[in-house]
């Protein structure tokens, strides 16, 4: 009885053995295997550097080209993220060494704000220009209750404005209005792109006001475009480092 015992559980461990290994199979030219396998030897890669000004982008590599690769890319991903990446290693990857992101405005367009956060974001997130200030002298001085509608466009108003110590008058509200709100890294010139400006009265008949984009997008690329000539403007030409967005 023991010997047979011993038997049973030597073929069990051997079982158990069987059933660790990992089994390959080649099923139309494919290869799987019923196991989860953590290779060995494969190329490491460094873990990113981050910041948040371009100035610093062109540090690095004016500094550290020891660390490229043979080659390099800087990708403008988008209007607030830039990256520096290497040509593609031997399995195919690239290595990226550097990320710079930005978010230089936190105003909400196509949202509706009280007279008092707008005129603050309408001075913080934008850079003045004449327009500014005229949608400020509105905004600081539109009376409760006299928001009204000016034809049927969907887009001209008219509103009464304080004038004066006891003055009032009538304005057409104006639109579409040109401004350069802070979009992206704050190197390169902010893209100017036009807006539709818009007055409503809150439940209590206070002024609400609220800014909609109206360019379709296009402030992106041309954002795009003056990064890349801020960063080939400042990158040493003899570099192998394309850029691209």
């Amino acid at each position: 009885m023991g010997y047979d015992l011993k038997e049973a559980m030597d073929f069990l461990v051997t079982l158990n053995d069987e059933a660790r290994k990992p089994h390959i199979t080649e099923i139309a030219g494919k290869t799987y295997c019923d196991k989860n396998l953590v290779r060995y030897g494969k190329e490491e890669m460094a873990s990113p550097l981050t910041a948040t000004s371009l100035n610093s982008l062109i540090d690095y590599i004016n500094e550290k080209q020891d660390e490229f690769r043979e080659s390099m890319i800087i990708h403008v991903e988008s209007p607030t993220k830039v990256r520096l990446l290497s040509g593609l290693t031997k399995e195919r990857n690239r290595e990226e060494l550097f990320t710079v992101t930005t978010n230089p405005n936190g105003f909400q367009f196509d949202c509706p704000y009280d007279q008092e956060c707008f005129i603050i974001n309408m001075q913080t997130a934008f850079e003045q220009t004449k327009e500014t200030a005229i949608i400020l002298t509105v905004a600081g001085n539109v009376e409760n209750k006299t928001v009204a509608n000016y034809g049927d466009d969907g887009t001209s108003q008219k509103a009464t404005i304080s004038k004066g110590i006891a003055g009032k008058e009538d304005v057409i509200v104006p639109n579409p209005v040109i401004l350069r709100p802070y979009r992206t890294f704050l190197e390169v010139e902010q893209p100017e792109s036009k807006f539709i400006f818009r007055i409503k009265e809150g439940r209590d008949g206070t002024p609400m006001f609220k800014l909609i984009e109206a360019d379709g997008g296009l402030w992106k690329y041309e954002a795009v475009a003056s990064i890349k000539a801020f960063l080939k403007e400042r990158i040493d030409s003899n570099l192998d480092i394309a850029i691209i967005g």
